[in-house]
């Protein structure tokens, strides 16, 4: 019994160490990653910045002049855009996001207005699939090292939706990245786009010298704001899902040692029962040879 439970037992640690050895390997990779993907969500913060400024100052030069993008309408169908994530393994990562996201669904429906689904990420597109809604668009592949291409696409979609009156706005729902252990779920109106406002107590206002007219400069500007800010979800939820699967695998990592722990302690139980076992029997044996001689 001690023998069949020792092989058990050492089968079990085989198997945990090869486990220990992929998840140690993907904490790896993970903390590889993650100082890049924050170098890409710092070097695009000036340009947004200052593209924000540019639009503030050309507003006002056009005289409060409107825009497709800009207008306010009554909500009669609502977008819902989800930046998840393409793989697993990363904790509550992709869970949290989806989670916050189906329950703005959900309080539209109560509402009466119905929703548009955009899913960035397999991991969103799988649970909207598997729950049975409908999903307008799909955008895979792009979550682990998102280009500036990935967001003009899913920018283009959205923009085209809100000019034809297929929504009448739009919610992101991505992660933001704080630090290496703190990423928020986000809710933010991407559609229509909320007037710039100025950090600070006042806001710099630059002359411009205008070619062609102000609004004509808005009109290509806006669309470039829209790329722009889902490039920057983009980044963020990258950054965020290496920093989670990151701290995911390292305590898979710790889990599986002390598991080793445990299960060798076990296996050198095992094999104390064994030899006390061949002991025993050993001089069981012995002494019945000598009695037998005697």
């Amino acid at each position: 019994m001690a023998s069949a439970e020792l092989r058990d037992t050492r089968r079990r640690i085989k198997s945990v160490q090869s486990t220990m050895k992929i998840t140690r390997a993907m904490e790896l990779i993970a903390a590889s990653r993650i100082p890049r993907a924050t170098a890409r969500v710092e070097a695009s913060k000036p340009y947004s910045a200052k593209l924000v400024d540019v639009i503030r100052n050309v507003a006002v030069a056009s005289g409060g002049a409107s825009h497709m993008l800009l207008e306010q309408r009554p909500v009669e169908r609502a977008g819902v855009l989800v930046v998840a994530s393409d793989r697993g393994l990363a904790g509550a990562y992709a869970s949290t996001i989806i989670r916050e996201a189906e329950r703005r669904i959900v309080d539209l429906e109560h509402a009466g207005t119905p929703t548009r689904l955009l899913v960035v990420g397999k991991k969103a597109q799988t649970y909207f699939q598997y729950r049975k809604y409908h999903i307008e668009r799909s955008f895979l592949g792009v979550t682990d090292t998102p280009g500036y291409g990935d967001a003009r696409a899913i920018a283009a979609t959205l923009m085209g939706a809100y000019a034809t009156g297929t929504v009448d706005s739009v919610d992101a729902f991505y992660t933001r990245f704080q630090s290496a252990l703190t990423q928020i779920p986000v809710q933010f109106q991407l559609l229509p786009i909320a007037p710039p406002a100025a950090e600070g107590e006042v806001p710099t206002t630059v002359d411009y010298s205008y070619e062609p007219s102000p609004a004509q400069i808005l009109d290509r500007l806006l669309p470039r704001y829209v790329e722009s800010t889902v490039f920057s979800m983009l980044l963020e939820a990258s950054a965020s899902e290496h920093s989670a699967r990151r701290r995911a695998m390292k305590a898979a990592t710790e889990n599986a040692e002390e598991l080793i722990r445990v299960l060798t302690r076990i296996a050198n139980r095992a094999r104390q029962a064994e030899i006390t076992t061949e002991i025993s029997e050993i001089v069981g044996g012995a002494e019945a040879l000598a009695q037998q001689k005697s």
